[in-house]
Order: C-alpha cells, then sequence, then structure tokens
C-alpha cells in the first residue's frame, strides 16, 4: 500500500500538520510514525505549558502573528474538546535599572502587535502579586497555562477518527525518494507514501540527513532545568511572572509558573545540553557530543555566548546561585522550596556561521519537506503552524 501522506514526529508539529493535512483533503491516506513507546515524550511534554500571548516579536512578525492566532485557537481547541485551560496573565518584571528601559521597548511592542497590557509600578506589581518584587512590571492579561500533552492527545483521537494510521516504536533507519514516491524503512517494516513531511524535532537534522538532503546546520540540544515549588507556594502567585530577556539570547529567562496541575514550577534555565535525549542531570551521548565537536557553527556559537554560558553553568551546578536568580522577583522563596523536576530539552537550529536560527528552518525536495526548526512559541502557535506546513506541501503537490 502507498499511503498519500506520511509524517515522522510525534510532538504537537508533527500531529498538527497531520490534522491540517487531513481537513484539506478529507479521506487521504496518512500514517505517522513515532520513534517511542508513546506520544509527546520529548519537547511537546516538557514545557511549562505557557498559552504565550506574542509580546516578545518584531511587530507585524509573521511569528508574532502565528503567536496571536495559535493562542487564540489553543483556547478555541482547548474548550471545543473540553481541555482546561486558565488564562492567569503574565507579568514581566523589571528588578533593575538598567532593565527598565527594556521594559519599556517590550511594552510599546505589545501596543504594535495588538496585544492588551498595562503597566505596573513598584506598588501596582505589589497589589497584583504581593509576593512579587519589583521596580516596574508589563502585566499581559490573556497569557494562560495549559497541558500541552492533552492537547496532543485530543489531537491523535482526532486523526484517528479520520482514519490516520499512528505507529510507534518506528525510528526511520532508510529514507529513499523515488520518482512516485518515498520509501521508509524502519527496524520492523517498510513503507511507502506519495509525500513525506518530517517533523522531527531534536532528530530533524538527522532525519533529514538519512533522507539524502544536505544540511547547513545542526540540532544543539539546550537542557531547560525546572523545580517544583513546595506545597507551602501553590498560592505564591497567581500569574506567570517573568525576567526582562537578556539582549541578544533566544531563551525568556527562568520564570513562576502556576501549572495546570495545581502546583508551581520555576524555570527554565538554558543550559547547554551533551545529550539529545538524555534528561537526567550530568547526562552524555558519545554520538551527539561527537556530532556538536565536529561541527565548525557549534564552536562559533559557543564562543559567542561564553558570558551567558558559564552564568547558566553556575546557575545549573549550585541551587543556590538558581534560588538566587528566583529570588530577584519573588523574595520569599528559599532553599527548601526548591525540589528537582524532570527537564526539557530544547531542539535549536545552529548555522555553519555559529547563529542560533531564530526562524523556520525547512529542506525540501520533490516529494519531501523537512521542518528543521520550528521557532518558539512552537507550542502556541501548533496549530497555525500545521496549517502552514500543509499548505505548503499541497502546494507543491500542485505546482
Amino acid at each position: 500500500m502507498i499511503h498519500d501522506y506520511a509524517i515522522i514526529g510525534g510532538g504537537i508539529i508533527g500531529l498538527a500538520t497531520a490534522r491540517a493535512l487531513l481537513e484539506r483533503r478529507p479521506g487521504a491516506s496518512l500514517i505517522l510514525l513515532e520513534k517511542e513507546d508513546r506520544l509527546g515524550r520529548h519537547q511537546t511534554g516538557r514545557n511549562s505549558g505557557v498559552i504565550h500571548s506574542g509580546i516578545y516579536y518584531a511587530p507585524g512578525s509573521f511569528k508574532a502573528r502565528l503567536c496571536r492566532e495559535g493562542a487564540a485557537r489553543t483556547k478555541e481547541f482547548c474548550t471545543e474538546h473540553g481541555i482546561p485551560f486558565q488564562t492567569r496573565g503574565k507579568l514581566i518584571v523589571a528588578t533593575r535599572k538598567d532593565e527598565i528601559a527594556r521594559l519599556d521597548a517590550l511594552h510599546e511592542r505589545a501596543g504594535q502587535n495588538g496585544i492588551r497590557t498595562e503597566l505596573l509600578d513598584a506598588a501596582g506589581i505589589h497589589r497584583c502579586e504581593p509576593n512579587i518584587a519589583g521596580l516596574k512590571a508589563i502585566r499581559v492579561p490573556e497569557a494562560a497555562i495549559v497541558s500541552y500533552a492533552a492537547i496532543l492527545h485530543a489531537m491523535a483521537d482526532e486523526l484517528r477518527k479520520k482514519g490516520a494510521d499512528i505507529r510507534y516504536r518506528a525510528a526511520p533507519v532508510a529514507i529513499r525518494e523515488a520518482a512516485t514516491h518515498v520509501g521508509i524503512e524502519t527496524a520492523d517494516d517498510s513503507i511507502s507514501a506519495r509525500h513525506l513531511i518530517a517533523c522531527a524535532g531534536l532528530q530533524s537534522d538527522r532525519i533529514a540527513r538519512i533522507a539524502g538532503l544536505k544540511i547547513r546546520h545542526r540540532i544543539v540540544p539546550f537542557r531547560g532545568e525546572y523545580y517544583r515549588l513546595s506545597e507551602r507556594c501553590n498560592d505564591i502567585v497567581s500569574a506567570m511572572i517573568y525576567p526582562v530577556p537578556e539582549p541578544g539570547l533566544p531563551f525568556l529567562g527562568t520564570h513562576l509558573t502556576p501549572m495546570i496541575d495545581g502546583f508551581v514550577s520555576v524555570g527554565p534555565n538554558a543550559m547547554l545540553g551533551l545529550a539529545r535525549e538524555g534528561y537526567p542531570k550530568f547526562s552524555l551521548n558519545a554520538r551527539d557530543m561527537a556530532d556538536m565537536a565536529a561541527f565548525p557553527g557549534f564552536w562559533k556559537a559557543i564562543f559567542s555566548f561564553i558570558r551567558p554560558g558559564m552564568k547558566e553553568l553556575g546557575n545549573s551546578l549550585f541551587k543556590r546561585r538558581y534560588l538566587a536568580e528566583c529570588q530577584r522577583y519573588c523574595p520569599g522563596l528559599t532553599l527548601e522550596d526548591l525540589t528537582p523536576m524532570e527537564c526539557g530539552i530544547r531542539a535549536q537550529a545552529v548555522m555553519a556561521d555559529g547563529s542560533m536560527q531564530h526562524d523556520f528552518l525547512f529542506l525540501d525536495s520533490t516529494r519531501m519537506l523537512h521542518v528543521c526548526n520550528a521557532p518558539s512559541p512552537a507550542a502556541t502557535s501548533a496549530l497555525p503552524i500545521g496549517d502552514m506546513i500543509a499548505d505548503r506541501v499541497l502546494a507543491g503537490i500542485s505546482a
């Protein structure tokens, strides 16, 4: 049997793409291959569960539009499927004088992006969040929290009802493109499809390479280490609390998040990982390390970010330093409040010149489309990203 579409990757981008394809081509034959024994084992199932508002992105930019649309559609999807979410809002808090100008610039950007915000002084911060200290803050009332794993499983149920075949433990070991189809070999099966879409996240560069595509980047893993706050802190904040982002860095900083399950998390930091899928602390993977070491762009990137990298290393190694970052805006936290949680690992595409790719990165051929980088916040924007990928695939078919 030749399927109409094969999708590699059982994260939220892969399922959103499958959903969009079947909406546009009802009755099409679609198979989705996931290498793990269940969906969402990696980035989708290991994040802070925030539905972002789009405040950080350049006014009118593609990412800003995707995020705004994605936030609205994610909430609509949750309402339709009975998935709980909570619109808690977000405070971005300046705790130092040198952060105020950057905060004001963010507030101006929010207005240009059509995002409803409110500026708070120190007294206003205290009124909204009595346990939070700062000089000035932006309040973003529309930011929300959800379980993206719950969204993922609702999508999977939809796909099965539409006839999609979702297979587990199906890691591709060979991919060969022919004139009429793409052949995909796994350890247990041979699969053929007229079109292949790869949404492989942490393994996206490797999947592209085994498919015979030339790549000019590598995926570099960044560990996001979280702590769960003690039960006494379950009501320490109502909204999410974020620091002002550091200029030039692709990460938003260590933040407090009331989770949909009722506890509060703090994190993530952004620590270079030495294993793409090694979640315990100090995980090493020889193949992953060799891939990075052999890529000149990796060394250029590391030297560009040596100072913030050393700071993140210190925060990772020493719990008291991690706590100090949090106490900047939540001074009541203590060491005893921090219990380690499972970390997440972000797939960051790094280019040959050492630059970190902050936009989408696609590689394609006649019958394949590989999503090699889906920029943050990909989970929030998953539904419109899936539409965009499906439209791109179908446009290529009709061209």
